[in-house]
């Protein structure tokens, strides 16, 4: 399988024409650690990492710092993050490749991984519902507290035009459940 991954790690000949130049291109002053990389050489790795520095390398070069000319350091960036957004585009297109041919060659382990993220999934659901819950049980506390001090003092029922029936529903006994 590593001939399959050619192209996207180094040592390796990319499979298709990835040249990494223009505007913000690999060596650009305001990244002093970024080494020019040889041109021939470039995986969809190095592109990425090219690009990204090359964005910011045009946020911060001296041209955008002093404002000369607005219009060309608008267009710059924009060609820079567009150049950067084509080469993610691209390490996605080489991942999904990388996923189609393991979900052709061994469907098991795709199964299994959706097993396993489904299993995920519930965990964190599951934790969810406890954690709201034990609010739930708080609060509950909370207001039977409130509703013991209030009553407390006064000891007169509740006054209101339902307050005859709340106090009926209250003595009466709970509603048996349905079966589904």
């Amino acid at each position: 399988m590593s001939s399959s991954m050619s192209g996207m790690f180094p040592g390796q000949q990319p499979t298709g024409p990835h040249s990494v130049g223009g505007p913000g291109g690999p060596g650009q002053p305001g990244f002093p650690s970024t080494a020019p990389r040889p041109q021939g050489n470039n995986t969809l790795v190095d592109e990425l990492e090219a690009s990204f520095e090359a964005c910011f390398s045009s946020l911060v070069s001296q041209d955008y710092v002093n404002g000369t000319d607005q219009e060309e350091i608008r267009t710059g960036v924009d060609q820079c993050i567009q150049k950067f957004l084509d080469v993610a585009r691209q390490t996605e297109c080489f991942f999904l490749q990388k996923r189609l041919q393991l979900s052709v060659q061994k469907p098991e382990q795709v199964v299994k991984e959706d097993v396993s993220e489904l299993r995920n999934e519930l965990l964190r659901k599951e934790l969810l519902v406890q954690k709201h819950l034990t609010k739930l049980h708080n609060w509950q506390q909370v207001l039977e507290d409130l509703s013991g001090q209030h009553r407390k003092p006064t000891d007169l029922p509740p006054h209101g035009p339902l307050a005859f029936l709340e106090q009926a529903s209250a003595s009466l006994p709970p509603a048996p459940l349905k079966p589904s």
